[in-house]
């Protein structure tokens, strides 16, 4: 399996990061975003290390969509939001943080203001473990 041993992602598929597996298969991996723009804020990744869209093989595309598909379900159950982003950022200028291909999925309320590029702000760990909770549960 291609990986880069610098990789958060990497590290987070290979347990050596703890986080809030939401959902694995095969090849893909979700997790809630420690960082979230909005409570539920997920991310849907490929297993294997590829920086971008323009990386990715087109056969892994399917399975991650599928993937963050499951997990908006999952979301819509759990928080009932008005509506779910699904946010892919290729590059600094689109505010890609982490080069490995990965997939937000993004929950949002009317009236929530939360921008395209929302800023990094820790979240507190007790709520996302709550919201994970919930998700969790729905899947």
């Amino acid at each position: 399996m291609r990986t880069d041993p610098n990789c958060v992602f990497c590290k987070i598929v290979a347990g050596q990061i703890p986080c809030f597996r939401l959902y694995e298969d095969e090849r893909t991996l979700a997790f809630m975003d420690i960082n979230p723009g909005n409570p539920g804020h997920a991310l849907a990744i490929a297993k294997e290390h590829w920086e971008n869209l323009a990386a990715m093989p087109a056969p892994l595309l399917g399975p991650v969509l599928a993937t963050a598909q499951r997990v908006a379900k999952a979301i819509e159950t759990a928080l009932r939001p008005d509506g779910i982003n699904l946010l892919q950022a290729n590059g600094p200028g689109a505010a890609q943080s982490v080069f490995h291909f990965h997939v937000h999925v993004l929950p949002r309320r009317i009236g929530d203001e939360l921008k395209m590029n929302w800023g990094h702000r820790a979240g507190d760990m007790a709520a996302i473990e709550a919201t994970y909770e919930r998700i969790k549960a729905a899947l």
